[in-house]
Order: structure tokens, then C-alpha cells, then sequence
């Protein structure tokens, strides 16, 4: 049944295949889409008391190796948590292979952010290839200033003409206040 619709959107003009990055991209409208999208994000900080200085928030996504589509850039906002002013180095922002402690090859990545909205958009000027394990690594200047259960939204979006992202989930940050002993 899903192969007839298939067939039938390609024969009526809707869909195409193929003609972004990655193979089998899919192409409906002039906006490219995965086909089978990431569906997690693990986030991890190895440093979590209030205050902490020059942390680094590790974004790990997993893409399908059918995805349809190679990465071409993600977004990662704030979403909750109660300090909402503290500040990024966003010079310091990294993408390699692989996961936390298990760096593999670097990955090039433009990074901009918005402080008003707290959002992180992160562009891979070559898209990371369907199959692969992709850690970012945010870096803010010091972790935020009160104890908290922090959440970020990712979004990711595949490369191609005018791609439309899939919401991939919420990275949870849970910071502590300082032990006194």
C-alpha cells in the first residue's frame, strides 16, 4: 500500500528522489526531508554544580543509515530551566564523530547564537553522512548560576534544498548546587 502511494506521488509530480545530499533523498513541494529522521539526543556535562567554569555540554545525535538525507545542520534551544542569562563561548563550539570520550574525526561547524532566544543553530558546511554517530559540544562560559533541571529542544535538519526539521527530542541538564562540607 505505501509503495503504490510512492508511486503514485513520483508519477503525479510531488515527489522526487535523489536530488540532495545523501542518497534517496526525499523531495516533496521543493522542501527536502529524511525519510526515516533521527529520533534521540543524548546529552551529557561531566561538570554539574552551579557556576561551574568552562563546562562542555556533549550533544549526541545517531542518524539512520536511512535517513534519506545527510545532517546539514541542527538547532538546539532552551527550553526550560531557571537561568536563562548564562552566556556562551560560542567560538569554542565543536562537532566530531563518535561520542563523549570516544572522539573520533572532527567535523567542521558554524555555529551561531541567539541570546534572546536561547537558540544554537549549528550548520555543517559538508553534511554529516547518514549512518554516523554526531556529538556537538556546546561550551558555555560557566554553568548556570542556580540549581535546576535544564532542557534543550533539538531539532535537526537534513541537507538539501529548503529542508524541513524533525524535532528529535529534549537534552535534560540536571545542575547542582555545590556540596559545603
Amino acid at each position: 500500500m505505501a509503495q503504490r502511494r510512492h508511486l503514485a506521488l513520483v508519477a503525479a509530480g510531488l515527489l522526487s528522489l535523489g536530488a540532495a545530499p545523501g542518497a534517496g533523498a526525499l523531495e516533496m513541494h521543493g522542501s527536502t526531508y529524511f525519510t526515516r529522521p533521527p529520533w534521540k539526543v543524548d546529552l551529557i556535562c561531566y561538570n554539574t554544580t552551579v557556576w561551574a567554569g568552562a563546562p562542555e555540554y556533549y550533544f549526541t545525535i545517531e542518524l539512520n543509515p536511512q535517513a534519506g538525507a545527510d545532517l546539514g545542520q541542527i538547532t538546539v534551544q532552551q527550553t526550560r530551566g531557571a537561568d536563562w542569562s548564562f552566556p556562551y563561548n560560542v567560538g569554542m563550539t565543536r562537532a566530531f564523530l563518535g561520542r563523549p570520550r570516544h572522539e573520533g574525526q572532527a567535523v567542521a561547524v558554524q555555529a551561531q547564537f541567539d541570546d534572546k532566544s536561547r537558540l544554537f543553530t549549528l550548520q555543517f558546511p559538508q553534511p554529516v553522512p547518514a549512518g554516523s554517530t554526531l556529538t556537538v559540544v556546546l561550551r558555555p562560559w560557566r554553568n548556570p548560576s542556580t540549581a535546576d533541571t535544564y532542557l534543550f529542544q533539538v531539532v535537526a535538519y537534513p541537507a538539501g534544498l529548503n529542508p524541513v526539521g524533525s524535532p528529535i527530542g529534549l537534552g535534560t541538564l540536571r545542575i547542582y548546587e555545590a556540596l559545603a562540607w
